[in-house]
């Protein structure tokens, strides 16, 4: 599976690509203002060092404008994939971006017959929220499988990319349902390490060598 690394903190996604971890990254209009920075000038840093795919999102709403944001947002880099949301103007969007051979991730997909409908326009990547249909008594795990199916069937090329994750338990449930990529700000990334037997074992080894007296260097 791989990490992409939602947030456009340049510090946080250098710190986990110096482990290994950041396969892409993820960014949204929200992030973006989180980060207090320009699109581009921001975008633009995270791509020089993250060779993976850097998603950018558009902002317009119609398709043509959703298309000339696009154009300038993959120009800022060869790994940019432009954002659309999952409207049908989005999916033109896709089409038309997906055809000139940019990558286009298409985001707040919420069920099997969007995910599908998306495949058909060309999408690079699918973004199913698994936490926000959480937040509504929905299962979001579910989803993800119902894509993988769809996907599996009809041999799309397209990635489930699963977003809006909000704990460890989703990563490993994505892992295990064959998510292709998991996107995840880097708190959940590094909760991914931790487990209270790790912490309660370590502490005991810690207090064992203490009594020995002994030094390694």
């Amino acid at each position: 599976m791989k990490f992409f690394i939602d947030t456009a903190d340049v510090d946080a996604i250098r710190e986990l690509h110096d482990l290994g971890m950041v396969d892409g990254v993820t960014t949204n209009p929200s992030l973006i203002l989180k980060s207090g920075r320009n699109i581009l000038e921001v975008t633009k840093e995270i791509c020089s060092f993250v060779k993976g795919p850097v998603s950018a999102e558009v902002v317009a709403l119609k398709a043509d404008d959703m298309i000339a944001e696009g154009r300038k947002l993959a120009a800022i880099a060869p790994n940019i994939a432009v954002k659309v949301p999952l409207t049908w103007d989005g999916l033109k969007t896709c089409k038309v971006l997906s055809g000139e051979g940019f990558m286009v991730n298409v985001t707040l997909c919420f069920s099997a017959n969007q995910a599908l409908i998306a495949a058909k326009a060309g999408a690079t990547f699918i973004s199913p929220f698994i936490g926000r249909l959480d937040d509504i008594n929905l299962d979001g795990l579910d989803l993800i499988g119902d894509i993988r199916t769809i996907y599996d069937n009809y041999d799309f090329k397209t990635q489930i990319l699963a977003a809006s994750i909000r704990n460890a338990n989703h990563v490993k449930d994505c892992a295990l349902i064959g998510a292709d990529v998991v996107t995840a700000p880097p708190n959940v990334i590094k909760a991914l390490a931790s487990h209270v037997l790790t912490d309660k074992g370590l502490d005991q080894f810690n207090a064992d060598w203490a009594k020995t007296g002994q030094k390694i260097l």
